[in-house]
């Protein structure tokens, strides 16, 4: 495949998708936690041109995270246990958030909380101080510290009660969740109907390294989440499945996509956009090139809008 000229357009290829009430200029966003709380990937490429920069999950307040060592390289991925480290809402809005605004950036944020009133507070602050944000992504896979820190991703009933809590945001709210369970298109429909505009599917899988030379786990908190390629296939299942219970509901494909083929088989699942992550790790400038790369391959592949692609594969 030959390098696509970053300025082409051509005429002739719809590159917008619909998430929900949004549309996104591209269907090639960035993952949240992978690209940072602002610009800081703005060196490596036009933030602008991605269908959004989506950021790393805030809190209400700050959060120092999980204690050190934080990450693992895997066979074919990583493991992470930063814990969700973030200078709290506030801070954000006031630091990061006026770059992000001056680049043209559209922004999502993702918001994640312990309780239900967490959630509630973040979302309410979003509201204040988020001017210029499009859309909240709830990252519902922490743990319920008021229920056994069971995740609420796993539980249909609760994470429908974050969804109608985080409403005061009065924005459109994307519903991040996990395969770590096998009631995903349960929980899906559930925070539909609680008002979620779409899904976002998947998050990291847990998983454990063990230092053989320690005898102990290799990350600081002890396990962690997975994500990378080796995830890649659980990912395009999920996407699949829950299109096929629940073809109206918008889904954003996430889970070791690396390539311009990778986000085109997450779309052909059922995906109306993808997200990239862990790739940025081995090279920042991966999301500008997959759009790219994506962009080349519909033009290839005589398909004139990207989504064209939603969900061909069940056909």
């Amino acid at each position: 495949m030959s390098s696509p000229d970053p300025d082409a357009r051509a005429a002739d290829l719809d590159c917008t998708v619909a998430v929900g009430s949004l549309s996104l200029r591209s269907a090639v966003m960035t993952a949240s936690g992978t690209a940072g709380h602002g610009t800081e990937f703005g060196d490596f490429m036009d933030l602008s041109a991605l269908g959004a920069m989506v950021v790393k999950s805030l809190a209400a307040q700050p959060w120092e995270g999980n204690p050190t060592p934080r990450l693992r390289p895997t066979a074919k991925g990583m493991l992470n246990s930063i814990g969700l480290q973030g200078p709290g809402v506030m801070a954000w809005s006031r630091d990061q958030l006026p770059g992000l605004m001056a680049a043209g950036v559209t922004t999502v944020v993702s918001i994640w909380g312990r309780t239900v009133e967490e959630y509630r507070e973040a979302a309410e602050l979003i509201a204040e101080h988020g001017h210029g944000v499009v859309a909240i992504e709830v990252n519902l896979s922490c743990p319920n510290l008021e229920g056994g820190r069971h995740l609420f991703a796993h539980d249909p009933e609760l994470a429908a009660e974050v969804i109608r809590a985080t409403d005061v945001a009065g924005l459109p709210r994307w519903a991040k969740l996990s395969a770590n369970t096998d009631r995903l298109v349960d929980v899906s429909a559930a925070v539909a109907t609680a008002g979620a505009e779409a899904v976002t599917l998947i998050n990291t899988l847990l998983a454990m390294v063990i230092d053989t030379e320690r005898a102990q786990p290799a990350l600081g908190a002890g396990g962690g989440g997975l994500s990378g390629p080796a995830i890649h296939p659980v990912a395009v299942r999920a996407v699949y499945e829950v299109h096929a219970a629940l073809p109206d509901l918008p889904i954003v494909g996430v889970g070791g996509i690396d390539s311009a083929e990778t986000a085109v088989e997450m779309l052909m699942a059922g995906a109306s956009a993808v997200q990239v992550g862990t790739a940025t790790f081995r090279d920042p400038a991966a999301p500008e090139k997959i759009r790219l790369g994506l962009e080349q391959w519909c033009r290839s592949h005589d398909v004139h809008a990207v989504a064209e692609l939603k969900g061909i594969a069940h056909v």
